[in-house]
C-alpha cells in the first residue's frame, strides 16, 4: 500500500467522522450569506481537487519536487495523520458550536480550551497540516499549490469568522484574539 493510499484512507475517515459529527450541532441563530461562503469555498475546493485529482492536464503541475523514498513517504503519512488528529481534537472541544459555514448557534459559547488555547481556528490548522502531509505524498508542484490555496481559503474564512465572533462576543473575543494566533500559534516573544 502506498503512502498516498494511506493518506486517502485517513482523509476518507475524516470525511465520514465529520459528517456523522455534523448531526449533533446546535440550531443556527445566524448564518453567513451564500456569496460570503463562495468567497472561500471555491478556493478550498480547488486546493483539494489539485491534491486528490488522479491526473491533471497541465504537465508543469505534475513536476516532481520531492524524491520518492521511505522517509518522504513516512513524513507525508505522519503529517496527514497528525493534522487530522488535531482537527478531530479541536472539533471535540467545539462540540455543538461547530458548523461547516460561518454561523452563530443558539446558545453559542466562546471555546478557549483544548487546542483553542493556542489558536482560534485549530481545525483549519489541522487540515492545513494534513494537506501538507498529503502534498508531500503527492510530491508534485500541484501539492504545493494546493497547500497555498487551502491556506488562502481558510484565511478568507477565518477573517469572516473573526468579524462574526467579534460581533457576537465583543471585548471577550478581542481579548482572546490578542492572546492567541489565528491559524498558527503566537510566538511567546
Amino acid at each position: 500500500m502506498t503512502g498516498m493510499t494511506i493518506c486517502g484512507y485517513i482523509w476518507a475517515t475524516f470525511l465520514v467522522v465529520w459528517l456523522i459529527l455534523a448531526i449533533k450541532t446546535k440550531p443556527v441563530q445566524h448564518r453567513e450569506t451564500v456569496s460570503s461562503r463562495l468567497s472561500y469555498t471555491i478556493v478550498t475546493f480547488a486546493a483539494f481537487y489539485l491534491v486528490f485529482a488522479g491526473e491533471v492536464r497541465a504537465p508543469w503541475l505534475r513536476l516532481h519536487i520531492l524524491p520518492a523514498n521511505a522517509i518522504v513517504e513516512a513524513l507525508g503519512v505522519v503529517l496527514t495523520a497528525a493534522g487530522i488528529a488535531l482537527a478531530f481534537w479541536a472539533r471535540a472541544f467545539l462540540g455543538g458550536n461547530w458548523s461547516g459555514t460561518v454561523t452563530v448557534k443558539v446558545g453559542h459559547q466562546l471555546v478557549r480550551t483544548g487546542p483553542y488555547r493556542w489558536v482560534r481556528h485549530p481545525i483549519y490548522s489541522g487540515l492545513i497540516l494534513a494537506l501538507i502531509g498529503t502534498a508531500i505524498e503527492r510530491r508534485q508542484v500541484r501539492g504545493a499549490i494546493a497547500v497555498i490555496l487551502l491556506y488562502i481559503g481558510f484565511k478568507i474564512k477565518s477573517r469572516i469568522e473573526e468579524r462574526t465572533m467579534t460581533n457576537t462576543f465583543g471585548a471577550e473575543y478581542a481579548d482572546y484574539s490578542r492572546t492567541t494566533g489565528a491559524i498558527v500559534p503566537k510566538l511567546p516573544f
